[in-house]
């Protein structure tokens, strides 16, 4: 077998740390407090998976690469599986009540369906729910 992670840190540039807390805390994630102060936060997704909200000065020490301008480029698309199609909704309506804007209409393909949105940032996140009785 192939290599398998521990854990998934995923890195994002954010505009202001606080507003994007409050963003995703009002979508339902939680953070870890011992790896966020003014710099960063650990949001959790699952045990094993995060999201490090970075302030956009910081994540430039990470990297010497221009960080991507997200109203108009797209670095990445970020998919989270649901436990059921009312929580793939449930969720990405949390987004869109949150300050979030719609990406792609909900897509129901019978054995997945997804809804993407943008973040207050421009990242895009998928919102998948994979029936695996319904897969050919």
């Amino acid at each position: 077998m192939g290599f398998q992670a521990g854990q998934v840190f995923i890195n994002f540039p954010v505009k202001d740390l606080q507003a994007s807390v409050e963003f995703f805390t009002a979508v339902g994630f939680e953070f870890d407090p011992n790896y966020t102060d003014e710099n960063a936060t650990c949001m959790i997704i699952n045990d094993k998976t995060y999201a490090m909200l970075l302030t956009r000065e910081f994540f430039s020490t990470f990297s010497s690469k221009a960080i991507t301008d997200t109203s108009s480029h797209t670095e990445v698309i970020t998919a989270i599986s649901a436990v059921s199609r009312e929580q793939v909704d449930e969720l990405v309506k949390k987004a869109l009540a949150a300050g979030g804007k719609p990406y792609n209409d909900p897509s129901d393909m019978g054995f997945m369906y997804t809804w993407s949105f943008q973040d207050i940032d421009g990242h895009l996140w998928e919102i998948m729910y994979m029936d695996e009785n319904a897969q050919q």
